[in-house]
């Protein structure tokens, strides 16, 4: 009697006392830290950048594994004091696992700008898409600065099955009258631009009539194939820039002033 008196004391204590022993599961969607990050920093970069006429934003993504290098760019983008707000084009994670976005969220979270973060086709793996709600927020974001609107969308179409409305055709077309009077040109950004593996491809031109109907749209914004390239993939002067993985070690830098715009690429 006394020993199975000693065993379940022994139980009861590490079942009662051991709960930083529990490992959780990888998929369980279990968040330790900050959440609703994007709506947080959209209302830090709405406010620093109102009545602005010229804005400067850092554009930058896929740094899935690249945690070292993840952080050299947030160390490199601290030492400017020229750049209002960065915009991550997606794939945060690699398997959509929990941990990923957090350990990335809290690299990101060292910037010394306010950021937003687009979900890419890896952050759909798994139950990833429900751990970049809760620690991002929603899957299509906008918000305006310096009175340039940006449009965020989810165009991984393909890790839906094409099962939902991806792109989100209301969505964008609710935004064009969402906040009309605050905003004289646009910006759209996606992880993966038209004609790639994971846009749904049936209505790529669709899509592209539809961000056309936004007023002075300057260009477009993705990531996911990993390289840096501008493409004017329509024919018709409306140029997708794509910035490279985070590995490569650079990020693209953009200006926009009333009458223009312009960029370069920042290798660190």
């Amino acid at each position: 009697m006394k020993k199975k008196n000693l065993s379940l004391t022994l139980v009861l204590a590490l079942l009662g006392g051991g709960c930083e022993m529990i490992d959780y599961h990888p998929y369980d969607v279990h968040i330790k830290g900050e959440i609703d990050i994007n709506a947080k920093n959209i209302r830090r970069i709405e406010a620093a950048c109102h009545k602005k006429d010229t804005i400067r934003f850092a554009a930058m993504g896929d740094t899935q594994r690249w945690y070292d290098e993840t952080k050299s760019f947030v160390k490199d983008l601290n030492k400017r004091n020229d750049v209002d707000f960065v915009i991550h084009g997606g794939d945060m994670a690699d398997f959509g696992l929990t941990n990923e976005f957090m350990w990335q969220r809290d690299i990101m979270n060292g910037l010394n700008v306010p950021y937003v973060a687009i979900i890419g086709n890896h952050d759909c793996l798994g139950t990833g898409e429900e751990v970049y709600k809760k620690i991002f927020g929603a899957v299509n974001f906008s918000f305006i600065a310096g009175g340039v609107k940006f449009i965020c969308l989810n165009t991984n179409a393909l890790e839906y099955d094409y099962s939902k409305p991806v792109p989100d055709f209301s969505f964008i077309e609710d935004q064009l009258a969402d906040r009309e009077e605050e905003y004289n040109r646009t910006v759209v950004a996606m992880h993966a631009q038209p004609f790639s593996d994971v846009f749904n491809n049936n209505v790529a031109k669709v899509f592209q009539h539809y961000i056309k109907s936004y007023p002075n749209l300057q260009f477009c914004l993705a990531a996911h194939n990993h390289n840096h390239g501008a493409t004017d993939l329509f024919n018709d002067n409306v140029l997708y820039y794509r910035s490279a993985s985070i590995n490569k070690r650079n990020y693209l830098l953009f200006t926009i002033t009333p009458t223009n715009y312009s960029y370069e690429v920042v290798y660190y």
